[in-house]
């Protein structure tokens, strides 16, 4: 049997990092969901979610009330997107944090101590690049907080530290995020289904059979939302759609599920015919709401389109 969320946060606070992955693997799709909505199908969407996953880490001892760790956690990744809204700023992100998220842990390096699994974290850094793991460290571990002091210590400009961040947090957090598959597989084993559910949609939709698929995985009253404020009930606008992508020449090729059991989350490469490059933008992102094993809601997030290459006066 699963094991509950109270379950896995006091075994993450006792210092098992597997309980911890296994918690932020549960509740991403929540985290994608909350951070697609307010900053859209973009790569600072994604960076918000790793950049919680690594607040998570340090601040799992905050947790108050076990069971609502997913309310915890949506709030966390809410936070790093109104950050990101705001522009650059230089102060920690876990200062923006402060009154929701009580820190009782007079040190960082103290609370990875008795928290977070040392171990595990000096080694996951140890896999980085040293330039990686400095920026990491200085941002997260020390005083030197602030973009324009580790650019100083680091003596490169400050938007080559913002990088540094970005891509270091995302490999700590996909390597915590990993550890939860030798800990428990109800993440993993409905992440599969979810997977085989997607690709089965999207074959039907190949063969024109796309309504025996909605049929099968979506309620027949689903209510989805798509760019421009449209809304729709109902499996017809769904279908349509498809339709008229197919009919074009557009190809949907699936490249990631992210799956709760109350959430799906389909990542699509969308490849225009040659003919018609700008029918489609690049990518999509469906989120859709489970209910009693329907997809009840569903919203649709466009990737945005590359800037155009401006040429130069020769």
């Amino acid at each position: 049997m699963a094991l509950t969320d109270a379950d896995l946060v006091r075994s993450a606070q006792a210092g098992d990092i597997g309980s911890l992955g296994t918690l932020l693997t549960r509740h991403r799709p929540a985290q994608l969901a909350v951070a697609y909505a307010i900053l859209g199908h973009t790569p600072d969407a994604e960076d918000a979610v790793q950049e919680a996953a690594v607040v998570a880490l340090r601040r799992i001892g905050d947790v108050r009330d076990p069971a609502a760790v997913g309310a915890w956690l949506r709030m966390v990744v809410r936070n790093a997107c109104r950050m990101r809204l705001r522009g650059p700023v230089d102060a920690p992100l876990e200062d923006g944090l402060v009154a929701a998220l009580p820190s009782t842990e007079p040190d960082p390096a103290d609370l990875l101590d008795r928290q977070a699994g040392r171990d595990w974290v000096w080694h996951a850094l140890g896999e980085l690049s040293p330039s990686l793991r400095l920026v990491l460290m200085l941002r997260h571990f020390t005083g030197v907080t602030s973009y324009a002091d580790i650019a100083d210590v680091c003596g490169v400009p400050v938007g080559t530290v913002r990088s540094r961040l970005n891509e270091g947090r995302r490999k700590l957090a996909a390597a915590l995020l990993a550890t939860a598959d030798g800990a428990h597989d109800d993440v993993t084993t409905l992440t599969a289904a979810r997977r085989r559910e997607a690709e089965e949609t999207l074959a039907a939709a190949d063969r024109g059979e796309i309504g025996s698929a909605l049929t099968q995985y979506w309620s027949p009253t689903v209510e989805s939302n798509w760019p421009r404020g449209v809304r729709a009930t109902g499996h017809g606008f769904l279908i349509r759609g498809l339709a008229s992508d197919l009919t074009a020449g557009v190809a949907h090729r699936l490249t990631n599920v992210v799956a709760s059991q109350d959430l799906n989350i389909w990542e699509l490469d969308l490849v225009n015919p040659p003919e018609n490059p700008e029918h489609c933008p690049p990518g999509a992102v469906w989120v859709q709401q489970v209910e009693q094993g329907l997809v009840r809601r569903c919203w649709l997030y466009n990737s945005p389109r590359p800037a155009p290459e401006v040429a130069l006066a020769a």
